[in-house]
């Protein structure tokens, strides 16, 4: 497989280069204005930009397609004039979607994202239409205006010198400078507008303004990356980006840095699962005519592969907090167990598996007390149960202090019998560190016994803590 792999890279060209120059251009340019949205949990409006810019776009090739024939823009000037055309038209449009999003919340009492579905589903099937109906006079071909056409940068190229560069990639470069320059420079203000606008107001930050700006950045980088992924993909290389490095970190400047990286990361693998995927598993299965994909598609799909693996196996990802899980339920288990063996042990009872009460007799009361077994902490004894050791003596008394000084603790503040204290302290026990019970010991004046008339350990704190 990975011989089939190699080869087929083998044939890698410069048109391969710049298809995975382009499209990490583009993903960058969008991951940034996107990792802000998704902060300020508006993730659909990058959705409704890309899609509400349509009419816009088809307004503004129309526009210049009518001032040329009136002679106003010279043919040598057409292409430029588009370009512009096209930015201020996507830039008008996020703010009339914006715009028409707050009237309609406000005027219909409905919320945020009710407002925009309607706002956004309209203007996209006006866009649509306009598009159905216009798209001969003005030259707009609709499957890469939806779609993308990312496999064919270098059939429009700019000459850059002995250079042929993309003109898509181009434009995006200038937008992904734009984008990246200003949140640079107004880091503070985004930061502020994004997580608190009424703080960020009241330091002297207009939240309004930082939104609009923000709006039409996003509406001109969505413009941009029609040329090369689409308006129907651009939502992803938007969204999960950012989602994927809020995944991985929650320090907020690196997660502007990491999601640049991911944004480049999922072009570069894309591309290349473009080319070598579809051959590898069509093949096999009787399709050997198909040979690669959708460059912009798979973009997509190694953007949300990549969100899935962040996911799984990220810092806050399902396998290590689910590792976290087991070992907090664990070490709880291991101190209800030393707990048990320390109150047996008070009361000059037989210490015997029986008398756990945490876990029933059974594969897991082995299993956890030949854990303390192996660590030191209980040894068996000639009767057939377990006695705690030294180590085990200080760490079960920590518990069992733990434990008394909550139930005094909730016997001081709450008028509660004294036979259901003892079921809250049970829970609490095992999160009570020990700056919270020299301040609980502060507040209940060194208190001697429990309200149970039982003898409350001194504080001597485990070395090291089992926790």
């Amino acid at each position: 497989m990975f011989a089939q792999f190699w080869q087929l890279l083998t044939n890698w060209d410069s048109l391969d280069s710049w298809i995975v120059a382009t499209g990490a251009i583009t993903a960058m340019a969008c991951s940034l204005p996107g990792l802000w949205l998704v902060l300020r949990r508006q993730s659909m409006m990058g959705d409704a930009l890309s899609h509400t810019a349509l009419p816009g776009l088809v307004l503004s090739i129309l526009a210049v397609v009518w001032a040329s024939a009136m002679g106003w823009i010279a043919p040598a000037q057409v292409e430029i004039a588009t370009q512009i055309a096209l930015i201020i038209g996507a830039v008008f449009m996020g703010m009339i979607t914006t715009l028409l999003t707050e009237w309609l919340q406000n005027l219909a009492h409905i919320d945020g994202g009710t407002a925009l579905g309607v706002i956004f589903t309209g203007l996209f099937a006006g866009g649509l239409v306009l598009l159905r109906v216009f798209a001969n006079d003005a030259h707009i071909d609709a499957e890469c205006v939806l779609f993308g056409r990312l496999e064919e940068v270098l059939s429009d190229p700019w000459s850059i010198g002995d250079w042929e560069v993309p003109k898509a990639a181009c434009l995006t470069a200038i937008l992904l400078v734009v984008n990246l320059t200003l949140t640079v420079i107004f880091f503070k203000e985004l930061r502020l507008a994004s997580f608190d606008a009424e703080l960020a107001t009241t330091q002297g930050v207009n939240a309004r303004l930082v939104h609009y700006t923000h709006m039409a950045l996003t509406a001109a980088t969505v413009t941009a990356a029609f040329q090369s992924v689409g308006s129907i993909l651009v939502i992803a290389l938007l969204v999960v980006p950012a989602v994927t490095a809020l995944q991985l970190t929650w320090r907020l400047r690196t997660v502007v840095i990491a999601t640049l990286i991911i944004a480049c990361v999922s072009a570069v693998l894309g591309h290349v699962m473009a080319k070598t995927l579809p051959a590898m598993i069509c093949g096999p299965l009787g399709w050997p005519e198909i040979r690669d994909a959708s460059s912009s598609g798979m973009i997509s799909v190694a953007a949300g592969l990549l969100f899935v693996l962040a996911a799984v196996c990220g810092p806050r990802g399902l396998l290590v907090s689910g590792w976290n899980r087991l070992k907090l339920t664990w070490q709880i288990a291991e101190e209800d167990v030393l707990g048990s063996l320390y109150r047996t042990e008070e009361s000059s009872e037989p210490v015997a598996v029986a008398v756990l009460s945490v876990v029933a007799n059974g594969w897991l009361s082995s299993l956890l007390l030949r854990s303390l077994k192996w660590r030191g902490l209980a040894l068996p004894d000639a009767g057939g149960g377990y006695q705690l050791t030294a180590a085990g003596q200080i760490h079960a008394r920590d518990v069992v202090r733990r434990h008394r000084l909550w139930e005094s603790y909730m016997q001081k503040h709450f008028a509660l019998p004294d036979d259901h204290l003892h079921e809250t302290a049970h829970r609490i026990e095992h999160y009570i560190d020990p700056s919270l019970q020299q301040a609980l010991t502060s507040e209940l004046d060194a208190p001697a016994t429990d309200p149970h008339g039982k003898v409350i350990p001194s504080p001597d704190i485990p070395e090291p803590d089992i926790r």
